[in-house]
């Protein structure tokens, strides 16, 4: 901060202040969309309310990672569109400021903003993600929640019908109904007073006790009825877990991408050329904050006065937003298609920079300049009496 003059650090904090304003307004709007559909989820699956907080709160950093280059780009559109409403910018532009100047502020700060988004993506998103894909896998394997809910029939496999009237505090499965009409088995209707969830060596077995057993052979289509005093059902079966799942390379911290060994790459079950791409990926997500900031500044300053206001300019500088933004999905899709295309994920920072750096040639002309000098000269000689 020390290089920087008295118009540049007074930019700077205009800047951020609307940049943490803005990153605060769309965080909590983005998160709120999403954290009520985990919400509706994890609910009917029978989670406690304190893993659906766990669980939103595992979001927010590829949340905040999503918002920042649009928290960047809107607060430099507010800050330097409220500026030109109060004369500010014209002041500015009178005492010499030239587009070019008024560039080095809205580059640092889209810097600042830029090395937050790069402590996102290369430390806390992935470690996010880890976390969240293991609790997932956790919440999955729970076979109380995801299928022993009281009051609702469940379908835990096909074939599989399973309704339990009451659930207590004890654990205990009250007037418990199960339908096993799975192929190569013959359909069989269990009901139980009660029944007992417990762990086995194999797997989680359903323990019934005081019920019967109605089959219905397939070979002669007699129906058998069979009277219980206890009875173990092995509801591990139905369970479809993947014992082999493997991490993904969002998963993984950055250092892990840099040289991946031959035991790595076994491990991720990925290509050296997908992870190449993963980690450019991650590269390149820092620099659209000071693209989008770069170019919302260039496109306000690329036009004249009006006395109508900067809409003009705003339009223009949504519509490069959005030109950024298109290149990024295509530059994206490519890559995953063919990883050995990553070079291209560095194709729309380079547009971004590129149109802001034309915009602000074209806003910094001599011949722009010496036009409005004289549109100014000739305002002020039509009021002299």
């Amino acid at each position: 901060m020390q290089g920087l003059s008295r118009l540049d650090r007074y930019l700077l904090a205009q800047l951020l202040a609307l940049f943490g304003f803005f990153a605060l307004v769309l965080v909590s709007v983005y998160w709120i969309n999403r954290s009520v559909m985990l919400f509706e989820q994890l609910i009917s699956d029978g989670q406690s309310a304190w893993v659906v907080l766990e669980f939103t709160a595992l979001t927010l950093p590829n949340v905040i990672r999503l918002v920042l280059p649009v928290a960047a780009f809107a607060a430099t559109i507010y800050a330097f569109n409220r500026l030109a409403g109060e004369s500010e910018l014209v002041v500015m532009q009178a005492t010499g400021a030239s587009p070019w100047r008024l560039a080095r502020p809205v580059a640092v700060f889209g810097l600042i903003v830029a090395l937050l988004m790069a402590l996102l993506v290369h430390v806390l998103v992935p470690a996010a993600r880890a976390r969240l894909s293991d609790r997932e896998a956790q919440v999955a394997d729970n076979v109380t929640a995801r299928f022993l809910t009281e009051g609702a029939f469940q379908h835990p496999a096909a074939g599989v019908t399973l309704y339990i009237r009451d659930v207590t505090p004890a654990g205990e499965l009250l007037d418990l109904f199960l339908s096993d009409s799975r192929p190569n088995v013959n359909p069989t209707i269990y009901t139980a007073r009660k029944a007992l969830l417990v762990r086995g060596e194999a797997g989680p077995k359903l323990l019934m006790f005081d019920g019967a057993a109605q089959s219905l052979r397939a070979a002669d289509g007699r129906l058998s009825l069979t009277r219980f005093a206890d009875f173990a059902y092995d509801i591990g079966a139905l369970i479809t877990v993947d014992p082999r799942r493997q991490r993904r390379l969002a998963e993984y911290p950055t250092p892990a991408l840099i040289a991946p060994d031959p035991a790595f790459l076994a491990a991720s079950g990925e290509t050296a050329a997908s992870v190449r791409r993963q980690l450019h990926d991650r590269i390149t997500q820092p620099l659209l904050a000071p693209v989008a900031a770069l170019i919302g500044l260039a496109a306000l300053l690329a036009g004249g006065f009006s006395r109508f206001g900067l809409w003009r300019q705003i339009v223009l500088a949504i519509a490069g937003l959005i030109g950024v933004q298109l290149a990024t999905n295509l530059a994206t899709g490519l890559s995953a298609r063919a990883p050995e295309y990553w070079p291209t994920l560095y194709l729309p920072a380079a547009l971004g920079i590129g149109g802001a750096l034309f915009l602000l040639w074209h806003g910094a002309r001599p011949r722009r300049a010496a036009r409005r000098r004289g549109g100014l000269a000739d305002v002020s000689g039509a009021g002299a009496p």
